[in-house]
């Protein structure tokens, strides 16, 4: 944006000095109305015209800049600029050329019948075709050959009216005071400023380290956490692995992270942790749930001081909630991000990208940025606790869910953590996850307007397991599931979620349809070990 000044100069021609000076008067007469001639006072009073707003020394502010803020995204560069700057102040013109000249005569105010010198403190700008005189003004007085009016004759004041001489002196010396203390004033906020090498900045008195950062704070949740995450990197017996990120879960040394994260060293590989301090610990597998995509690796010759994040609940996570991710995405190790808990309750179907069994879970979503790297990661409240693992992003290049190398699009997925507990808890007592199931196979495509039951199952095995939960609840083949206790049930993968935030042994409502009537039945959870 550009601004411009859109007055113009119309130099106001200067009147001729009379041919013979006006004699003055014994008694000053009566003020002239500005608008109109002095009533019998020989020559006549033209008022100064007032100062247009556009004049020199009048401030024009604009309150956009011509630039534009810095950029985001890939560049992270300086912004172009949206325009011309503006263009510079001219310097030295006194302002001339764009407001009218006043004429000749006395200001305002004077006598009717003298010609007073014209006030110092707005000289007017000579008329056309006069010289200019960068350094005169109205203070050379007569006799200095080029005072602000010109050539045009001034006569002195009359000596008998002394009064507005000492008006005039009086203001004067008042300017003079106020301008000294406010010069004072200026002198002694810039001394006080003053560093010594001739600095006026402000210095804060704390900043860095010595600012004490609320609990709360992303700064302060940030300190707390990451001494406790870790980067963990996972390679194949031959050689093949990535990275990824844990946390500390108890003080005996277990670090909680992804089955996908740590999959590649499951059958002979290796497994290191490395903290944000630089200390470096070789770990080993104890256990991982390939269908819960949790996996709980323990650190060999753990130090004694290891402190533990606190676990929250997932269960009383409010959408909106404020959320703190922490990770190594594509491998730049104890990065922070923030967001919220976008969403609860969200299906997600994911794999580790091995051709394992696939993971499902109700998960928590977030806008806080998950890429690469941060799967494993704990996604943190405001306060510090621990309410999931960050697991899944949205692939934009295969327009679903998956953990391939894409770049956060501001949605992240996090397997509840009271979840994740129970998963972890299981690893760490018998190293193989233990799932809930209602015992029959259910169709994992799309559309079907819920979880149909198969007609058959794996292996051409029943679909409906004899006198498994689902058997004796009464539910057959070519039923339609559609609503856990109060969840909606739109798939097969949605079910399976939805029965994997349970134990073995819980109670639930299932809603069904069968035959165009919807039906309910209470159904007693069963159990499996293992992933097989």
């Amino acid at each position: 944006m550009s601004t411009e000044n859109e007055g113009t100069s119309e130099g106001a021609s200067v009147p001729p000095a009379p041919s013979v000076p006006p004699t003055p008067v014994d008694a000053p007469a009566a003020q002239a109305h500005p608008e109109h001639p002095a009533p019998d006072g020989g020559s006549p009073t033209t008022p100064l015209p007032p100062v247009p707003p556009n004049a020199p020394g009048t401030a024009q502010g604009h309150g956009s800049s011509p630039y534009p803020g810095y950029g985001g995204g890939d560049r992270g560069g300086y912004g172009e600029p949206a325009g011309p700057a503006a263009p510079a102040a001219h310097a030295g013109q006194g302002g001339y050329g764009t407001q009218e000249q006043p004429p000749a005569g006395p200001p305002p105010g004077a006598p009717a019948g003298t010609s007073s010198p014209p006030d110092a403190s707005w000289p007017p700008p000579p008329a056309p075709g006069t010289p200019s005189y960068d350094g005169g003004g109205a203070g050379e007085g007569a006799g200095g050959g080029a005072a602000g009016w010109g050539s045009s004759y001034q006569e002195p004041a009359p000596k008998k009216d002394g009064r507005r001489g000492r008006l005039v002196a009086t203001v004067l010396v008042a300017a003079l005071v106020a301008g000294g203390l406010g010069g004072g004033l200026g002198y002694t906020l810039a001394k006080n400023n003053d560093d010594g090498n001739g600095s006026t900045t402000v210095s804060s008195s704390t900043s860095g380290g010595n600012v004490k950062r609320d609990p709360g704070t992303v700064a302060a949740v940030a300190a707390m956490a990451l001494p406790s995450t870790v980067t963990i990197e996972a390679e194949s017996s031959s050689g093949e692995g990535g990275t990824g990120t844990g946390f500390v879960f108890d003080t005996q040394g277990h670090i909680v992270t992804n089955n996908h994260v740590v999959a590649d060293a499951v059958d002979g590989g290796k497994v290191a942790a490395t903290f944000p301090d630089g200390k470096k610990y070789d770990a080993e597998v104890v256990g991982h749930a390939q269908g819960y995509d949790v996996a709980v690796v323990k650190l060999k010759n753990a130090p004694s001081n290891l402190k533990p994040l606190t676990l929250g609940d997932s269960d009383k996570v409010a959408v909106g909630d404020s959320t703190i991710a922490i990770g190594a995405p594509f491998g730049l190790s104890n990065t922070v991000t923030t967001g919220i808990i976008s969403a609860k309750n969200r299906p997600v179907a994911s794999s580790d990208g091995t051709g394992s069994q696939a993971s499902y879970m109700s998960a928590l979503q977030t806008d806080a940025s998950i890429n690469p790297g941060n799967s494993g990661g704990p996604l943190l409240d405001a306060q510090g606790n621990v309410i999931g693992i960050n697991s899944a992003i949205q692939s934009t290049s295969n327009g679903g869910f998956g953990t391939g190398q894409s770049g956060s699009i501001g949605l992240g997925f996090a397997i509840p953590i009271n979840q994740a507990k129970y998963v972890a808890q299981e690893l760490i007592k018998t190293g193989k996850p233990v799932y809930a199931k209602i015992g029959a196979s259910v169709s994992l495509e799309e559309g079907t307007g819920g979880a149909k039951i198969t007609d058959q199952g794996a292996g051409g095995s029943e679909s409906v397991d004899p006198n498994g939960p689902a058997d004796q609840a009464g539910l057959r083949p070519g039923d339609v599931i559609t609503k856990l206790d109060d969840r909606v049930i739109d798939s097969g993968p949605t079910l399976i979620g939805e029965i994997w935030t349970h134990k073995p042994g819980d109670e639930v409502t299932l809603t069904y349809e069968r035959g165009g009537k919807e039906q309910t039945t209470k159904l007693t959870l069963g159990s499996r070990v293992g992933d097989s």
